[in-house]
């Protein structure tokens, strides 16, 4: 998630997820065995292996695709449309499911835009309410202002919930700065704790958000820590293939930490692409391009996802410029049939 979704005031489970069949699933961290088994990088080597049985998919016909795509709306956020328009956009375009922002849909309502309308136009239209893209500041270390970001959070929760979804980002919005305090990783990890405890109460998990730019939070090894120490059954991450490699240490070994993620706990994964230039120290979330037209080895890392057992949904997020000059529907358009270019080369 990038600076300019920090605009605060940045599912349904597609496989018939339950809670207790989370919490009776293997621990969060897998093995070390297992991650030296995994060949994450940035080279151009397609691993081979037997193609999974398809546990949902995508929605298209004939397709037997093991996961599903959705459209993250920063996409088309130059466009300026309202929610329900780009709802009608990103079913046209045929994509599995949508991942809204908050502030649009508070937009809607504040103009007398009815939930009740807008939920059944979701789901007329097909369309899974993946995740949602919010900004409260649930990390912060004032105690005070904390507590309003859960409150705020709850809100999100419950507007999310209104129109059918089940999850909602909890990115380190207010840690992110570079004048930001920093949190400890233990402090944090109480903190994403009483977050998760609010989506128990509302029904919306928030997924532990990874920003590359960020002062904490930046790093694999830092979400899959906060996780793990929230001990909260509940508790997931939303990574993002720009954003693992912008906030790596080690660029060439940027993707290697995702083997000792659980795939159960990643229901929603941020997809995108990054040119060569500018540098892994320049580039912002600008330069993300469209799956495929990058350098990253988009197919290598999603087989090995995949043959970790992701069978979430690859939600298409991107702030380019560019793209936001062109018309909405064929930006999304574009961005599915390359989504899925790149999701079929890993299997094949």
């Amino acid at each position: 998630m990038p600076n300019v979704r920090a605009e605060s005031n940045s599912s349904v489970n597609l496989h018939g997820d339950t809670r207790a069949a989370r919490q009776g699933r293997r621990g969060f961290l897998r093995t070390a065995a297992a991650s030296a088994a995994l060949g994450f990088g940035m080279s151009n080597a397609v691993i081979n292996s037997a193609q999974p049985e398809s546990q949902g998919g995508s929605k298209q016909a004939g397709s037997e695709l093991p996961v599903t795509f959705a459209l993250n709306t920063s996409t088309i956020r130059g466009q300026k449309l309202a929610i329900d328009q780009q709802v009608a956009i990103v079913a046209e375009a045929g994509y599995d499911g949508i991942e809204p922002w908050i502030g649009d849909l508070r937009k809607y309502v504040d103009a007398g835009g009815s939930v009740a309308e807008l939920k059944e136009k979701i789901e007329d239209s097909r369309l899974a309410v993946v995740s949602a893209i919010g900004f409260a500041n649930w990390i912060v270390d004032d105690e005070k202002e904390r507590a309003k970001g859960l409150e705020q959070m709850r809100s999100d929760m419950e507007l999310v919930k209104s129109i059918g979804g089940t999850h909602i980002a909890a990115p380190p919005v207010g840690a992110h700065k570079p004048d930001s305090d920093t949190p400890s990783l233990a402090a944090i990890a109480e903190r994403y704790a009483a977050a998760l405890r609010v989506g128990e109460e509302t029904g919306v998990t928030p997924q532990l958000e990874l920003w590359g730019f960020s002062k904490t939070l930046s790093t694999l090894g830092e979400l899959a820590y906060v996780a793990a120490a929230s001990n909260h059954p509940d508790a997931c991450v939303l990574p993002d293939f720009y954003h693992i490699y912008k906030g790596a240490k080690d660029p060439q070994n940027a993707f290697a930490g995702l083997a000792m993620i659980e795939a159960s706990r990643m229901h929603c994964f941020h997809i995108n692409d990054f040119p060569a230039e500018p540098t892994q120290a320049k580039i912002a979330d600008k330069d993300r391009v469209f799956p495929g037209d990058g350098v990253c080895d988009l197919p290598a890392i999603i087989r090995q996802l995949i043959d970790s057992g992701f069978r979430g949904s690859f939600s298409l997020e991107l702030f380019n410029p560019e793209y936001w000059k062109r018309d909405a529907l064929e930006v999304c358009k574009e961005g599915l049939q390359k989504c899925r270019a790149v999701v079929q080369q890993a299997i094949k």
